[in-house]
């Protein structure tokens, strides 16, 4: 039995909805959308900033004159790929936020155009309005981090399986599938399995079954993207199942844990809550969270029942475009939510990127369905107003607290250049990658998820150039560094007493090497 007929081939040469005046008029709304996303981060989330600790490992790995900090089991190249361009040419950190807050805009209308003959214009431009409006969405924007582009690879690899499922002769769509999983897979290979997954049973539980070369491109799509990964296990992990299990280590080992309510503190403004154990101070910045999953079943229902969400008239929309989206949506949330012991917001964007496409459709119902009809529009004006206004109140703290920790960590670098510690030099200790890349250092770890060297080695080190071992708080430093000269550093906001111990063969204060 086909459980999912509306995903069943169009004839050739059938007309496919909307004509080409629509679609035109569909690519405006949706490049309007994200024009306002790249102008949104180039005035709110680009200038002022520093790299942060997971952006300068990402960055090391590729920056100019740069010695790459260790690269961590869990971790994916894909950033570093669409990163290196620029920094291959530039050390700018601005130069780096201009060019991902334009490259992220371009790449949420790619993500949204390849729906246009699926769902109409107005929903695409209000889900992409809903995605691109979170703080997250914003912040995330311009930052050498993943998952946004997992969330945009997303949007664009669903898109153009619902075209290939139901055009059998949508070669772009067809591309388009295997190409987007080959982008999520580089970013991020879990994610991709996640996304994989739900699509796959899609295909398999419909005619589009039928077609071999829609599987192949979802299996290829999520093998080819993987392969660097795995290649990356085998020469350095002993393995891919040991790789597995360091990530899983690392990632506190995957299992069933109830991460919601670490969510809903994370979305205060939280870049990562681990142990989220802290008070749920400000409930107020979680209330779209708790809305969005009744709006984003209230969209799939509407489409069930197969209505226009911007007019009361029956929709030539089929079920899966939003139907799909939803599951998918929700299978890239379960690892998130439900397999791990802290939250970071970033987590869930593939999901909210997924799920705007049903909260869309509800919202537009709701928008011509309730009555009066204009008290209604006023409602969902004001309600959207106030989401907006507390997105930015939280983007404008989080934004606050990255420069001010910017202008610590310009402040700490100064202090241990003028202590001698240049290159060639090694930083390890409390946020030794954030500081090494700053001061054109090497980050190096004797313990811990980042291990990267033993303590008898980088004592030696320590007998032949710089090398700075920074402690923060009561924090003991190593045995090795007895005898080491001690500097009390600039604190940073997070972080107030923090002190490093410099080699010997860095050289007096002010000399410089």
């Amino acid at each position: 039995m086909n459980r999912t007929p509306d995903l069943a081939p169009v004839r050739p040469r059938a007309p496919t909805w909307p004509g080409p005046a629509r679609r035109a008029d569909g690519l405006l709304w949706i490049a309007a959308v994200a024009a306002a996303y790249t102008v949104v981060q180039l005035a709110l989330a680009v200038f002022g900033t520093g790299l942060g600790w997971d952006e300068s490992v990402y960055v090391s790995q590729v920056a100019r004159g740069s010695e790459a900090a260790f690269f961590s089991a869990p971790r994916a190249r894909g950033i570093t790929f669409l990163v290196a361009p620029v920094t291959a040419l530039t050390s700018s950190v601005e130069v780096l936020r201009v060019f991902l807050a334009v490259l992220s805009g371009a790449g949420l209308f790619a993500a949204l155009a390849v729906w246009r003959t699926l769902l109409p214009p107005r929903v695409l431009a209000l889900a992409g309005g809903l995605f691109a409006g979170l703080w997250i969405t914003v912040f995330y924007g311009p930052q050498v981090m993943p998952n946004l582009w997992v969330a945009l690879g997303a949007l664009f690899t669903v898109g153009c399986f619902l075209r290939a499922a139901r055009d059998p002769f949508d070669r772009a769509g067809l591309l388009g599938t295997g190409a987007g999983l080959v982008f999520v897979a580089l970013m991020r290979p879990s994610d991709a399995v996640w996304l994989l997954l739900p699509l796959a049973a899609v295909a398999l539980l419909s005619r589009a079954a039928r077609r071999p070369a829609l599987l192949v491109a979802l299996a290829a799509g999520t093998v080819l993207g993987c392969l660097p990964w795995i290649v990356e296990a085998y020469v350095a992990y002993d393995g891919l199942l040991a790789r597995l299990r360091r990530a899983g280590e690392i990632q506190g080992h995957l299992g069933p844990h109830f991460a919601v309510d670490d969510q809903l503190r994370a979305l205060e403004g939280r870049s990562l809550c681990r142990p989220c154990d802290v008070p749920w101070r400000k409930p107020v910045a979680a209330v779209w969270f708790l809305v969005l999953w009744p709006l984003a079943a209230g969209g799939a229902a509407v489409a069930a029942r197969r209505r226009c969400p911007f007019t009361a008239a029956p929709t030539a929309v089929r079920p899966s475009a939003v139907l799909v989206p939803a599951l998918v949506g929700l299978s890239l949330a379960v690892p998130y939510l439900l397999l791990i012991g802290y939250a970071a917001p970033r987590f869930l964007l593939p999901a909210y990127a997924l799920l705007a496409l049903p909260v869309a459709v509800c919202l537009g119902r709701i928008a011509v369905s309730a009555r009066p009809r204009a008290a209604a529009a006023v409602v969902l004006g004001l309600a959207l107003a106030g989401h907006l206004t507390v997105q930015y109140a939280v983007l404008n703290g989080t934004m606050e607290r990255s420069r001010n920790n910017h202008k610590a960590f310009d402040r700490i670098v100064s202090e241990l250049r003028r202590n001698g510690v240049r290159e060639p030099c090694v930083v390890s200790g409390s946020e030794a990658p954030r500081i090494a890349l700053r001061a054109g250092c090497a980050s190096r770890q004797i313990g811990g998820h980042d291990g990267s060297i033993t303590r008898p080695a980088l004592a030696r080190l320590g007998e032949e150039q710089a090398v700075a071992y920074v402690v923060e708080g009561h924090n003991r430093p190593p045995s090795f560094t007895r005898g080491w000269r001690l500097l009390t550093l600039p604190g940073l906001p997070s972080r107030p007493e923090l002190r490093a111990y410099v080699s010997p063969a860095a050289g007096p204060p002010g000399t410089g090497r």
